[in-house]
């Protein structure tokens, strides 16, 4: 199988960026894009449609089994994961494009740098400071949010996410929602504040993120759980007292 790959090369973060095309000779249509993109980098002289060498292509990759979330890149325009995209996926295209999520700075070719993930998390405080009891509700919820990889892949497609602003979007709330519900009542209030201000406030609702992430986690019912606990369950808490 005969398949041309376009690549968005760049070498740092301050430089241009340009396009690579690739004729590529797959051995089969089950490879990977994971694959495609190791085999590429194995032959030393490789070259472009124009003559051009190749060199080495800088993209992220740890576990190659959809585990660790890293190799996350866009791959003809969606955000997905090299390792659990094949090119059977795209038999139909002539042209496969890979370029880097662009809601996040680039670091070099495919590769960005998601730390502002992480940062988020901890400026919103989203961790036990001591045991909790879970219920059997409260297990399952926090064992599919568990599955979050930190791929990106959400935040590529949420329009109200970028990088260093307000909103923390489904990257964020998604791993709130494992511990939102079992927090002590102080511990609880200061996490709730935090997240109406960094999550309620600014989400639209248009949940793009819900059929985009890899592992098939349930966001829009991570959401909604999570609105009801930090939201409307005190709001009408407090409705109720004043009526009394």
């Amino acid at each position: 199988m005969e398949i041309l790959i376009e690549i968005k090369r760049q070498k740092g973060p301050s430089d241009p960026s340009y396009y690579q095309t690739i004729q590529y000779e797959a051995e089969s249509v089950e490879e990977s894009i994971a694959t495609v993109l190791r085999r590429m980098n194995a032959m030393p002289d490789l070259k472009d449609t124009e003559g051009n060498e190749v060199g080495e292509i800088h993209w992220q990759c740890s576990c190659l089994q959809k585990k660790c979330g890293a190799c996350a890149m866009l791959i003809n325009g969606l955000p997905r994961l090299a390792c659990d995209t094949r090119l059977k996926d795209f038999k139909e295209n002539l042209l496969l494009r890979l370029e880097p999520l662009k809601k996040f700075p680039v670091v070099r070719d495919l590769v960005v740098d998601r730390s502002i993930m992480m940062k988020n998390l901890r400026e919103i405080g989203n961790w036990l400071e001591n045991e909790a009891k879970v219920t059997e509700k409260g297990e399952e919820l926090a064992y599919d949010a568990s599955r979050c990889l930190q791929c990106g892949c959400c935040l590529e497609v949420c329009p109200n996410f970028e990088a260093g602003g307000k909103f923390y979007g489904a990257a964020a709330f998604v791993p709130v929602s494992r511990v939102l519900s079992e927090l002590p009542k102080a511990r609880k209030y200061r996490l709730v504040k935090k997240y109406r201000k960094r999550v309620f406030s600014g989400c639209g609702k248009s949940l793009a993120c819900h059929n985009i992430c890899p592992v098939g986690i349930d966001v829009e019912s991570k959401l909604v759980n999570s609105n009801a606990v930090a939201v409307w369950r005190r709001f009408f808490s407090k409705k109720s007292k004043n009526k009394e």
